[in-house]
């Protein structure tokens, strides 16, 4: 993984990071079919991934491994993921991109991630992490990770997320996080599992 570096990503990365995401959540059991329309290619969902970045940039928690081998987008505690003008732009993509009825199934499930997220403690929120393809298999996302929650250690502060792909269930629990529920996503989509890391304090 060369010098294995991590560093805040700013606007000038924006094309990276959404490349790195629109690659690594072409296959995910929810992403790949809800964010594409059937047959489409994995790029179909690239202005998705853009407005995602897009607000998480406005903090400084997004992160890139060694410039792009992996990224990792999280919310601060008080934050949100769009500002209220990117939420808008997002939903008529939806409509654009995908149609009414994918549209309103996309709604349902943003709804159902919502409706599960707790919000008793202050807590970074992993919203999301990928790796590109062509840098799997050597760890660059998982050490991305632990280099972020070692900063989250250092402030005294929990971290979530939701794990949409159940293979990745057991790389998370190595780094401390734990299953606290799941839900199943409209429509018998797939099952999620939110996953909670407890404050590491000195």
């Amino acid at each position: 993984m060369g010098a294995m570096t991590s560093r805040v990503a700013t606007g000038a990365d924006l094309n990276t990071v959404v490349e790195i995401l629109t690659l690594a959540f072409a296959d995910d059991p929810v992403w790949g079919p809800t964010l594409r329309k059937p047959g489409e290619p994995a790029d179909g969902a690239a202005d998705f991934w853009v407005l995602w970045v897009q607000g998480a940039l406005r903090y400084p928690w997004v992160w890139l491994w060694n410039d792009g081998e992996a990224a990792s987008v999280w919310i601060p505690p008080g934050g949100t993921e769009m500002s209220a003008g990117q939420e808008e732009a997002f939903e008529a993509l939806a409509v654009s991109r995908l149609g009414d009825d994918a549209a309103a199934h996309l709604t349902r499930v943003m709804a159902a991630f919502d409706a599960n997220h707790p919000h008793a403690e202050p807590h970074y929120y992993l919203s999301l992490l990928g790796t590109h393809p062509a840098h799997r298999g050597r760890g660059a996302g998982m050490a991305l990770l632990a280099n972020n929650l070692a900063r989250i250690d250092g402030g005294g502060m929990a971290a979530y997320l939701e794990s949409s792909n159940p293979a990745n269930d057991h790389r998370y629990a190595r780094v401390g996080f734990e299953p606290i529920g799941q839900f199943q996503l409209p429509e018998d989509g797939p099952m999620v599992t939110t996953m909670w890391r407890a404050a590491h304090r000195d």
